[in-house]
């Protein structure tokens, strides 16, 4: 009998995890979709819409980040949303670099599986290119979550956090982008179990883009809202699912808000500052039938 060496199974299965990264990394770019629409297109006036996003100078962080920390942000056209996502992203500057940042797209054209991976080495705006952390993807491969671009071939959530991203960070820092769609929350733990064994200690910025209510009232979404914002505070991931389920709510990226709040928990996270709440209705004059977008901030144990 041909006995394993020590560190045998190890290497091989570094081994493997390197033979997939490589084969990763040599995949295409992904173009932005929405640039012109949801965000200008053009660098110089992309830079100018941030800055404004922000009031003023784009925040910076050079000082690595103590712990992973979780936020919620809006992805409508910066013109209606821009303002509270840029909120939650200059909240995170304060804290610091993070080594990587997954962002948990919601997935509004059903395609794809209910948690995807992209397939691309690198997301591409009118800043510049985003390299995708190609080790932590191929960790996530193998824990079970399956790569599929066709989940992000019409997907906006996304790509219109990445200039925010880029604007603070620099187009240096690696991104993954996951596409979760609705999914029994069975399947959502499972997938908590894979991303928090491939991510293990390393200090990240996760996460969820999502829109609040859609098309309703203003009085009547700020107050849906105000429900599901409860559990979410509160990092109560089954309770938030249970509200959402009953009073039908219309969060478009509700499986990604669940798989953040998982996540949260399990690294200690006790609640949930919600920075900034807003209603398209703020931007338009039009509260007659309005989409609510709000920023919230998860400090982890040691952020």
């Amino acid at each position: 009998m041909v006995r394993e060496r020590p560190g045998g199974i190890k290497n091989r299965l570094v081994c493997r995890t390197t033979e997939r990264y490589n084969r990763f990394m040599q995949k295409t770019v992904r173009a932005p979709i929405v640039a012109g629409a949801f965000y200008p297109a053009t660098p110089d006036a992309l830079r100018t819409a941030v800055a404004s996003l922000f009031g003023g100078p784009v925040p910076r962080s050079d000082r690595p980040l103590g712990a992973s920390v979780g936020l919620i942000v809006p992805h409508a056209g910066y013109p209606y949303s821009g303002g509270v996502a840029a909120s939650g992203y200059a909240q995170v500057a304060t804290l610091g670099r993070p080594e990587a940042v997954i962002v948990l797209g919601a997935n509004h054209t059903g395609l794809g599986a209910p948690l995807s991976l992209s397939g691309d080495a690198a997301w591409e705006t009118p800043l510049g290119r985003s390299p995708v952390d190609g080790r932590l993807v191929a960790r996530l491969t193998d824990a079970g979550i399956p790569t599929s671009d066709d989940a992000f071939v019409r997907e906006h959530s996304i790509e219109v956090q990445l200039p925010l991203i880029q604007s603070i960070w620099g187009t240096d820092l690696p991104i993954v982008p996951i596409c979760v769609m609705s999914a029994p929350r069975s399947s959502l733990r499972d997938a908590v179990e894979a991303i928090a064994g491939a991510i293990a200690s390393s200090p990240l910025l996760i996460v969820a883009s999502s829109d609040f209510t859609h098309y309703e009232p203003d009085a009547t979404a700020r107050e849906l809202d105000r429900v599901a914002l409860a559990p979410i505070r509160a990092v109560d991931a089954d309770e938030f699912e249970r509200i959402s389920r009953e009073r039908r709510l219309s969060i478009c990226g509700a499986a990604a808000i669940q798989v953040l709040l998982d996540l949260c928990r399990r690294y200690g996270a006790k609640c949930g500052r919600l920075l900034q709440y807003a209603t398209s209705g703020d931007a338009t004059g039009d509260r007659s039938a309005v989409v609510g977008y709000a920023s919230v901030l998860f400090e982890t144990e040691g952020s």
